[in-house]
């Protein structure tokens, strides 16, 4: 091998062995610092798309979830709003079935009525005050909560009117009675309301059962995209710090290495003594 102090050829080698042991430390800190093996797209652009890609479906995920939720509550109101209203309608059955009792007075018939038609007016406040984040399902209002993170898909609960005088609550605005007959008109009434209303319950509690169901998937669905994209972008850090030590060690012995060849020019000045 030729001696020269123009042209050290062992002091490249080892100054790019050194480079590369350097720019690979770099690597193993950054991965250390952030936790991630890829947090940029220069780190691996192909891996940094996917995760992008994946993080986006994770987000909408999150906001269908928010959707089932708040659909869900806004249901189970209508349904606790419902409840009270099958309760009043038992009370008006217990009224309206005491007036038709021909034994009872005039009198005694007065103050049922007058119940009954504070019972009666009690269930038009319960189903105007069953509103949730500005929807009362117990007047008609259908929901439909999002269903998947596109937004194509929907999970829909029909509105259960529960209003005097409809088809569930059959019950006339102006429901009353002053006899025995008008007293079994309004029982009659009565015993089909109680009878729809409690068919209607019975949709809205399947509604909130299935957009709760829905919800828990969605969660764990959510779960496993965020799972799938720490596999592909989170860093090995018991694997990282090892290296980074073999790195700092590698290092050392670098610097050594291009020292020993820097100092190979000198040993020149002995061929001249």
């Amino acid at each position: 091998m030729n001696s020269s102090i123009n042209t050290n050829v062992g002091a490249m080698i080892a100054l790019q062995n050194l480079n590369v042991t350097q720019q690979d430390l770099g690597v193993a800190q950054t991965r250390i610092s952030t936790g991630m093996k890829v947090a940029s797209a220069k780190d691996n652009g192909a891996t940094f798309a996917i995760a992008q890609n994946q993080r986006s479906t994770s987000k909408a995920l999150g906001i269908v979830q928010e959707s089932l939720a708040r659909n869900q509550s806004t249901v189970d109101v209508a349904m606790a709003a419902g409840n009270v209203v099958q309760d009043l309608l038992l009370q008006m059955k217990e009224k309206a079935l005491a007036a038709v009792d021909a034994s009872v007075d005039t009198t005694s018939r007065s103050i049922l009525n007058t119940d009954y038609k504070a019972l009666r007016d009690q269930i038009t406040k319960a189903v105007n005050n069953a509103s949730f984040n500005g929807v009362n399902m117990l007047t008609g209002t259908t929901v439909a909560a999002l269903a998947n993170e596109t937004g194509a898909s929907k999970l829909t609960v029909v509105g259960q009117t529960m209003s005097l005088g409809g088809n569930i609550v059959t019950v006339a605005v102006t429901g009353s009675f002053n006899s025995t007959t008008t007293a079994s008109t309004e029982l009659a009434a009565v015993n089909v309301s109680i009878n729809n209303v409690s068919v209607s319950l019975a949709k809205l509690g399947t509604g909130s059962r299935v957009l709760g169901q829905h919800k828990d998937f969605i969660s764990k669905l959510q779960d496993a995209v965020d799972a799938g994209i720490g596999n592909i972008v989170d860093a090995d850090l018991a694997k990282e710090s090892a290296k980074l030590q073999a790195l700092q060690t590698k290092q050392q012995l670098g610097i050594q290495a291009l020292s020993i060849a820097n100092q190979s020019p000198q040993s020149l000045l002995s061929l001249f003594k």
